[in-house]
C-alpha cells in the first residue's frame, strides 16, 4: 500500500477533471458517418466486447492482455508491453495476427517485438479471435487461430453538418510499478475527407511480487541490488503515434495511415537480454470499394525496423579483460575488475516488410458468396552482433546475414445460404514460401574457448540456404440454427505453416549464442535446421451456443483436437559433438535444437453469462470463461511447451447508471505437466481476486480498480524462467539466477483512469 496516498491525489485530480469538464450535450448533432470493412466477412464467434476495449487500459498497456476473457485464448509472459497471445496452446508465430491488415513479424531473436506490441490498448477499435476452425480467407502460413486488431475506423461527417471535430484525451496511474501514462486522438472531417491522430506513451518501473520469492538481492552489478520480492527486467516506455488521412466518395473510399513507434526500453524477466531500443515506422495504404456484384479490398503496406538489444541495469556485469576488451572512461583495459568498465553484449536487427493484397466479395446469388483474394509479402532481415568484452570480439557475429522470407498467396472460399438454418462455408488456400540467408561467420576466427563458431560457420556456409516450401490450406465449415436460442457450428482444417528464420537459419551450437535465440522464454539456447519442414495441423472442432433469443443469457462449449505432423520442437544439443544428447540433462538450463516432430492438442473451452437479479441497487449478473488444453509430442511421450493448466475465471457485475462494476475470481491449476526436453518449471495452482469499477457521465469515464486484491503470490505458468537479474549467460544450476524460478506474477496494484471525449 506504500502508493496508496499517490493513488488518492490521482482520484482527486480525476474527480476535478470531470467536475471542470461536464456540460451537456449538444442535441441537434448529427452522428458522423463511420466506414468500416466489408460486412460480408466471415464473424468469429469469440470477439473483445466494447466494455474490455474501453476500460481495460485503464489496467494495462499491453494490448494482448485485452484478449484475456476470450474462451481458449492464454497468453505467455514476455516484456511489459508485449505478451504472447496463445489460442488453444499454439501461439506466437503458429497463429496469424493482422494488425490493420498487416501481417507483422516479429523481428528480433527473442520476438520482442511481437505484431500486437506495436498497437496500444487506448488506440484498438476492434479486436476478433477466430479460434478452432479459420476461413481461408483469414487464415495462412499458420495452424492456430487469428487474431484481428483493427484501430478505430475513419469518421466522416453526416450529409449536412458541415465540419466534424472531436477527440478524446486519457490517462492512467498503476499503483504497483508506477505505471503512468497517458493518450489522446483527435478527428477533422467533412462529408469527404477525414484526417486523424492518435498517441499514447506509457512508462512503468519494475514490478513486485506478492511476498520474497528469491535469496539474494545481487544483481552482479556492482553497488546495484534488488529487493527480495521485486521482479527484475519487468520496467519499460513505450510511445505510438497514428496519422491517418481518408477520402470517400459514394461508395468508394481510399485510406492511409502513417504510424511510428518508439520504445527506448522494455525489459524481460526471461530472457537473457532487454530491448534497450526498438524504432518502427509503417505506411498502410487501403482502398475499399462497393459495387454491384459485391465489394472490393485492397491494401498496400511498408515496414521497417530497426531493434537493438544489451543488458539493462538489473542484468549487467562487470568485466575484468585485456586486450580487445572494454575500456574504463580513461580508455584504459579493464583490468583487474573495476567498477568504471561495464561490458555489455550488443545485438542489432533490421527489417523490412512490404505487402500487398487484394480480395474480392462476389454476390453469387442472394444466398453464395465467392471470396477471391491474393497476397504478396516481401521480408529481410539482418541480425548481427558487434564486438564486445573479453569474450564476444574481435568480429562482428552473424546471427542471420540477408535473410529472406518472401511468400505469395492466392484463395478462394464459397459461403453458402441454401436454407436459413445453414451456413456453409469451404475455402481452399496456396501458399508459396521462400526462405534464404547468407553466409554467416563468428566473434572470432578460430574455436577458442570450446565456442566452435568457425566449425559451425563453416559447415552452414558450406551448404546451400535457399528452401521452398508449397502450402496447401483447406477449410470446412458449418453452421446449423435449429431455433432462435441454438447454434451449433462444427468443422475441419488443414492449416500450414513455415518454419520462421530463426528456426531454420540460427547456426551457432556455442552455449552464449544459442542463448540469444530463445523466443519462448524458457531460459534456454536454441539453434536452427536449414532443412525443417514446414508444419501441418489437422484440426476438428465444434461450437454449442445455447442462448436466450435476446442473448440475456448464453452458454458456450467448445470441444477440439488438432494433430500437427512435422512440429517444430526441440531436443537437447551436445554443442562438443554436434549431436542430440545421448541422455537428458536436467535440472539446469541447456541448448537445443529445433527439429520435426509430431504432436496432438485437445481440449474444451466453456463460457456464459447470465442475469442473477435486477433491483434498487441496478442490474446483477455473472459471466465466467474455463479452458482446458492438453498437449503431447507423440514422438518422445513428452508434455508440450507452455500449456495453460485448467483455469477458470467467474465474474460478478453490477450496472446502475453510469456504473458498471464487477468482482473478478481468477483460478488456474497447478502445472504440473511439463516439457521434460526444455526442463520446463513447474508452477503451483493460485486463485486471485480483482476488483473493477467505472463511471461514466456525459464525455467523461473514470475507471478504477484492485489487481491481486489479496496481495498473493503466484507464479505465472506461462510466464517462462526468471533471469530477470544477475549474470544471465550461464546455462548451470548453479548460475545467478539459478534455474527453478518461474516468472513470479504481480502483487497488489489500485489502478485509476480517466477518458474524456470531445
Amino acid at each position: 500500500m506504500k502508493h496508496f496516498p499517490r493513488l488518492l491525489s490521482v482520484a482527486a485530480a480525476l474527480q476535478a477533471a470531470l467536475a471542470a469538464h461536464a456540460f451537456a450535450a449538444d442535441e441537434t448533432t448529427l452522428p458522423p458517418v463511420v466506414v468500416t470493412a466489408s460486412k460480408d466477412d466471415v464473424q468469429p464467434l469469440n470477439a473483445a466486447s466494447a466494455g474490455t476495449l474501453s476500460t481495460l487500459p485503464a489496467a494495462t498497456s499491453d494490448t494482448a492482455n485485452l484478449l484475456q476473457d476470450i474462451p481458449g485464448v492464454s497468453l505467455y509472459g514476455a516484456g511489459g508491453v508485449s505478451s504472447l497471445p496463445a489460442i488453444h496452446g499454439l501461439a506466437d508465430d503458429r497463429l496469424r495476427i493482422k494488425v490493420d491488415g498487416m501481417d507483422l513479424i516479429s523481428s528480433c531473436p527473442n520476438h520482442m517485438n511481437s505484431p500486437l506490441s506495436y498497437l496500444d490498448p487506448s488506440n484498438v477499435g476492434t479486436l476478433k479471435v477466430y479460434a478452432g476452425i479459420t476461413p481461408v480467407s483469414l487464415g495462412g502460413d499458420s495452424i492456430g487461430g487469428t487474431v484481428v486488431a483493427e484501430t478505430p475506423a475513419p469518421e466522416f461527417a453526416a450529409p449536412g453538418q458541415g465540419a466534424l471535430v472531436k477527440g478524446q484525451v486519457g490517462a492512467f496511474y498503476r499503483s504497483n510499478n508506477n505505471a503512468r501514462g497517458g493518450n489522446v486522438a483527435a478527428t477533422w472531417a467533412n462529408e469527404r475527407f477525414s484526417v486523424s491522430y492518435s498517441g499514447a506513451v506509457s512508462q512503468a518501473d519494475n514490478y513486485t511480487a506478492g511476498k520474497d520469492f528469491k535469496t539474494t538481492t545481487a544483481t552482479g552489478r556492482v553497488g546495484h541490488t534488488l529487493p527480495l520480492d521485486e521482479v527484475g527486467s519487468t520496467a519499460y516506455k513505450s510511445e505510438n503515434h497514428t496519422l491517418g488521412f481518408a477520402l470517400k466518395s459514394a461508395n468508394h473510399l481510399l485510406e492511409a495511415r502513417f504510424a511510428y513507434q518508439d520504445i527506448p526500453f522494455e525489459l524481460y524477466p526471461n530472457q537473457r537480454m532487454d530491448m534497450l531500443g526498438n524504432t518502427a515506422h509503417r505506411f498502410n495504404l487501403r482502398y475499399l470499394g462497393q459495387f454491384d456484384w459485391g465489394a472490393l479490398e485492397a491494401r498496400a503496406y511498408r515496414e521497417t525496423v530497426k531493434h537493438h538489444m544489451d543488458f539493462g541495469d538489473d542484468k549487467r556485469f562487470w568485466y575484468g579483460s585485456g586486450s580487445g576488451g572494454s575500456l574504463a572512461t580513461n580508455g584504459t583495459p579493464c583490468s583487474p575488475i573495476s567498477a568504471a568498465c561495464a561490458a555489455g553484449m550488443p545485438m542489432d536487427t533490421e527489417s523490412k516488410t512490404t505487402g500487398v493484397s487484394a480480395k474480392a466479395s462476389i454476390d453469387l446469388t442472394r444466398n453464395d458468396i465467392l471470396r477471391l483474394g491474393g497476397e504478396v509479402q516481401q521480408y529481410t532481415l539482418n541480425d548481427w552482433w558487434p564486438p564486445s568484452g573479453a569474450v564476444m570480439w574481435p568480429g562482428t557475429f552473424y546471427n542471420i546475414s540477408d535473410g529472406q522470407r518472401d511468400r505469395t498467396a492466392l484463395f478462394a472460399e464459397w459461403e453458402g445460404r441454401a436454407r436459413p438454418q445453414w451456413m456453409t462455408l469451404l475455402g481452399l488456400r496456396y501458399e508459396h514460401v521462400k526462405t534464404d540467408a547468407g553466409n554467416v561467420s563468428g566473434y572470432a576466427a578460430t574455436d577458442g574457448m570450446g565456442s566452435n563458431q568457425l566449425r559451425d560457420s563453416t559447415a552452414f556456409n558450406a551448404r546451400s540456404h535457399e528452401k521452398t516450401d508449397n502450402n496447401w490450406d483447406l477449410t470446412a465449415l458449418a453452421r446449423y440454427t435449429p431455433s432462435a436460442t441454438q447454434d451449433i457450428e462444427f468443422g475441419f482444417a488443414r492449416k500450414v505453416r513455415s518454419p520462421n528464420l530463426y528456426e531454420r537459419y540460427t547456426w551457432s551450437t556455442w552455449q552464449m549464442a544459442a542463448l540469444m535465440n530463445n523466443y519462448v522464454g524458457d531460459g534456454n539456447g536454441y539453434l536452427g535446421d536449414i532443412d525443417l519442414k514446414p508444419e501441418k495441423a489437422h484440426t476438428l472442432s465444434a461450437t454449442f451456443d445455447w442462448h436466450a433469443a435476446n442473448r440475456d443469457w448464453e452458454f458456450k462449449a467448445t470441444p477440439y483436437y488438432t494433430r500437427v505432423t512435422d512440429y517444430i520442437d526441440a531436443v537437447q544439443w551436445n554443442g562438443a559433438t554436434n549431436l542430440p544428447q545421448t541422455s537428458l540433462l536436467t535440472n539446469q538450463f541447456t541448448v537445443l535444437k529445433f527439429t520435426n516432430q509430431s504432436a496432438r492438442l485437445y481440449g474444451l473451452d466453456l463460457s456464459g453469462r447470465m442475469p442473477l437479479a435486477r433491483n434498487g441497487w441496478g442490474e446483477w449478473g455473472l459471466k465466467g470463461v474455463l479452458n482446458y488444453t492438453n498437449g503431447k509430442n507423440r514422438d518422445t511421450g513428452d508434455d508440450l511447451y507452455n500449456i495453460m493448466p485448467l483455469n477458470t475465471k467467474l465474474t460478478l457485475t453490477q450496472k446502475r447508471g453510469g456504473w458498471d462494476n464487477g468482482i473478478e475470481l481468477a483460478m488456474v491449476k497447478d502445472k504440473s505437466a511439463v516439457s521434460d526436453a526444455r526442463n520446463e518449471i513447474r508452477t503451483p495452482g493460485y486463485s486471485l481476486v480483482n476488483l473493477r469499477g467505472s463511471y461514466s457521465w456525459k464525455q467523461a469515464r473514470v475507471d478504477f480498480g484492485i489487481e491481486n486484491l489479496f496481495d498473493r503470490h503466484y507464479y505465472l505458468p506461462l510466464g517462462g524462467a526468471y533471469v530477470g537479474q544477475g549474470t544471465t549467460m550461464s546455462t548451470t544450476a548453479t548460475s545467478s539466477p539459478a534455474w527453478g524460478i518461474a516468472v513470479p506474477g504481480m502483487g497488489r496494484s489500485l489502478y485509476a483512469g480517466i477518458n474524456y471525449k470531445f
